[in-house]
């Protein structure tokens, strides 16, 4: 990776962010607080985001009001910990119906009520809403924490990923039984490479017990995306599949009315309904799922003294369109329009961003049998690297526009939906100099005043334009960087940063995304989930990272930038 030299203008001592300089005081620092009381935010938001099993509130879940449980797997003896939880917080503890060996296995609609799946250590959850673990937010967590110097905490949220493929089959969407039926991203292997480098430091003896562990773990996790029915028809690429079927139990509680928003949406335009929308009384169309919607549809030329209605209708959205859009939720990104409308189709795409994450994975993996002196090993791994390459060169390169775009496999069709995630295979280190080039010439075209939103359609969706979110900013940022694009690395994260920084001094919180375009976190969202939750892990991360790679002259304006009045920042 090419980098140029930084200045090391921060650090950590005991958990605190002190800003330090090579000898010498920024002039900012004797104007006024600048960015110390967000680093402080973020130093103690740590501790703050942090669940554990000894802890009652942990078990509550915000999302579906019923009676705590916590679920043990159902071969493993109740620990201590938890015996004592139960007693403290008249919690339920039950063990699962079933042993688990792999994902989709058990009917997650039979376990009632829903509850917290047991993990042995502490993790961060994503927001103070949340009390669960989840997959791909903590990848950004850890590298947080690892910036942060809280390494032991990091590296009991990677065992944590271990313990959940060991007994429920997989790294799941979060430690819920409701998410018994599917994964997140697969960030696994880059958590464990960072926190295997973090543990030991430059020169420490080799955790070989962990690295078999790692290995065998990442490995079962790998081989779920590399089977039917994550495969991409014959493609050789991988998908987002949800094993569930019909409304998952999470969305129909806690996302008051989405569905009847879906349905109303797809009724209105049926080019894009794509048969998702079923009368109730379709005898030639049986397969319908969740709660009947009526609709009834007045002329709007009438006056309201003489309405002219057609007879109400009632209507279904069929179990296609619940599939895709749990596939949607799999894939982190919900709500988008980038997959067909509300994510419907996602089960229908390869997708750019899950396959330069398993590009990744399988480069991991590669270094992982290096270190266990496993040669033959890596080089079946780097192979399979090398296959995948070229198919997502194959698959999703458009040569004409210089983007990666995802492909629907159904249609056989490469998609033209411009989304961030194009920036994925110069994260992953996959793309070559010449596509790297072209992909960066269109950041303009993407680059908003506040940072990088997710797409140029505004949809109404949380994951669309005006959108940015700290973690995809990570991701373009650490392509940029990566591919020498510097100067355009330094200018994105400054613009981000500065969004979430002046915002902090308007309402002291820093949020789970941002309106790039208005550089505000003011949130708008019309279809599907409509928060915008403080905490935020993963924008702490952000903040942290991109602050530690901001050259010293850029960092200094960013804090001299803060000292300003609100009133005369842009």
């Amino acid at each position: 990776m090419q980098r140029r030299f930084r200045s090391s203008f921060f650090c950590v001592l005991l958990s605190l962010c002190i800003w330090a300089s090579a000898g010498a005081q920024t002039s900012a620092s004797t104007a006024g607080p600048g960015l110390k009381p967000i680093l402080n935010y973020i130093s103690t938001a740590w501790d703050t985001l942090t669940r554990s099993m000894t802890d009652c509130q942990t078990i509550v879940d915000p999302k579906i009001a019923t009676q705590s449980v916590l679920y043990l797997p159902r071969e493993f003896p109740e620990p201590p910990s938890v015996q004592a939880l139960s007693s403290k917080c008249s919690v339920r503890v039950e063990p699962l119906p079933a042993e688990i060996h792999k994902l989709g296995e058990i009917t997650t609609g039979n376990i009632e009520p829903p509850g917290l799946l047991y993990l042995p250590n502490k993790y961060v959850v994503p927001g103070g809403r949340f009390n669960e673990m989840y997959g791909w937010d903590s990848y950004f967590i850890v590298r947080g924490l690892l910036r942060s110097g809280r390494v032991e905490l990091a590296r009991g949220m990677v065992d944590n990923f271990f313990f959940e493929i060991e007994h429920y089959g997989a790294m799941l969407n979060a430690n819920r039984t409701y998410y018994l039926t599917r994964s997140q991203p697969p960030f696994l292997s880059s958590m464990f490479v960072d926190v295997y480098h973090a543990s030991r430091g430059p020169n420490g003896p080799e955790d070989k017990a962990w690295l078999e562990r790692a290995y065998t773990d990442l490995n079962k996790d790998y081989e779920m995306w590399t089977r039917d029915p994550h495969l991409a028809g014959q493609t050789g690429l991988s998908r987002y599949y949800d094993f569930g079927d019909g409304p998952p139990q999470e969305a129909v509680k806690d996302e008051t009315g989405f569905y009847r928003k879906v349905a109303q949406y797809l009724f209105f335009h049926p080019e894009q309904a794509d048969s998702y929308v079923v009368p109730t009384n379709s005898s030639t169309n049986p397969d319908i799922a969740g709660a009947a919607y009526t609709l009834e549809v007045c002329d709007a030329q009438t006056t309201m003294e003489h309405p002219q209605c057609e007879k109400a209708k009632q209507f279904k959205l069929n179990e296609d369109y619940y599939k895709g859009d749990r596939s949607m939720r799999e894939s982190g990104f919900d709500v988008s329009f980038r997959f067909g409308p509300f994510g419907s189709a996602t089960h229908h795409f390869a997708p750019v961003c899950l396959n330069s994450l398993l590009y990744k994975t399988e480069k991991d993996m590669e270094q992982i049998s290096t270190w266990l002196g496993h040669i033959d090993h890596a080089k079946r791994w780097a192979q399979r690297a090398e296959s995948r390459k070229k198919l997502i060169t194959q698959y999703f390169w458009n040569t004409k526009d210089g983007l990666f775009y995802d492909f629907n496999f159904t249609t056989n069709q490469i998609s033209t939906y411009k989304y961030a995630t194009t920036f994925y295979p110069l994260w992953a280190g996959l793309a070559t100099k010449e596509q790297a080039q072209a992909v960066v010439g269109n950041l303009k075209v993407l680059e908003r005043p506040g940072g990088v939103p997710m797409s140029l359609d505004d949809t109404g969706a949380q994951w669309d334009l005006p959108y940015g979110w700290g973690c995809i900013e990570m991701l373009v940022i650490d392509g940029l960087r990566r591919y020498g694009y510097n100067n355009d690395a330094d200018r994105v994260s400054y613009e981000f940063l500065s969004t979430v920084a002046s915002n902090f001094r308007r309402d002291g919180n820093i949020r789970e995304k941002y309106n790039v375009v208005t550089r505000s976190s003011e949130a708008h969202v019309e279809l599907g989930y409509e928060m915008n939750v403080v905490g935020f892990g993963w924008t702490n991360a952000a903040f942290l990272e991109l602050l530690h790679d901001l050259p010293k002259p850029m960092a200094d304006k960013l804090e001299e930038e803060q000292n300003q009045p609100l009133s005369a920042m842009k």
